[in-house]
């Protein structure tokens, strides 16, 4: 099998349905996905393989999850074949970021990116996730989407601050807290 098929060489690209400029609001929003998923296989990469053996198979599953995000975004028509991402998948992000939350110290400053690689890393998956978030919300003004990949992605990126802070934990490495910032933060409960 090549790997080349050279029919986007005039400037458009196969999404499931027909085909689009490379630039199309579609492709810059999966193609963030897309991205973020690179970044998350970093992540992974800079754990430790004993110590965060469940937050690395948490994020391998995540990663699956990213690419249904970008399947579904390259959805033209949702006739064609039934969403992949759903509403538990949202929920089950939710019950993973109370989780690592539980095991995490308060915080009483917002949080700058550092410490471990492994947080600095999952600081980045936070960021792109935003931004991939925001590329959803552009596309869903003028195309019909899957809004549970939104719903998902605003999770994720909570997500990714709290696999961050636990990476810190474990690692013991201490979050880097904004020290211009009043404390804006409350106790856990």
């Amino acid at each position: 099998m090549r790997i080349y098929t050279r029919t986007g060489d005039a400037g458009q690209t196969g999404v499931i349905g027909g085909r689009v400029d490379k630039d199309d609001v579609r492709v810059e929003a999966y193609g963030t996905t897309d991205e973020l998923n690179c970044f998350v296989g970093q992540a992974i990469g800079f754990l430790d393989p004993q110590r965060d053996a469940d937050l690395a198979a948490d994020l391998l599953e995540i990663q699956h999850e990213i690419f249904d995000c970008g399947s579904d975004l390259a959805l033209l028509k949702q006739e064609l074949r039934p969403y992949k991402v759903t509403a538990e998948m949202v929920d089950r992000l939710e019950a993973w970021i109370d989780k690592y939350d539980a095991e995490t110290p308060d915080i009483k400053r917002f949080i700058l990116p550092g410490g471990s690689l492994a947080s600095s890393t999952l600081h980045v998956c936070r960021t792109v996730c935003r931004r991939a978030e925001r590329r959803v919300v552009t596309l869903a003004r003028t195309q019909p989407i899957n809004d549970e990949v939104r719903r998902y992605l605003n999770r994720l990126s909570d997500f990714f601050f709290t696999a961050a802070r636990v990476a810190n934990h474990r690692a013991g490495a201490p979050d880097v807290e904004y020290v211009r910032s009043a404390e804006v933060f409350r106790r856990k409960s």
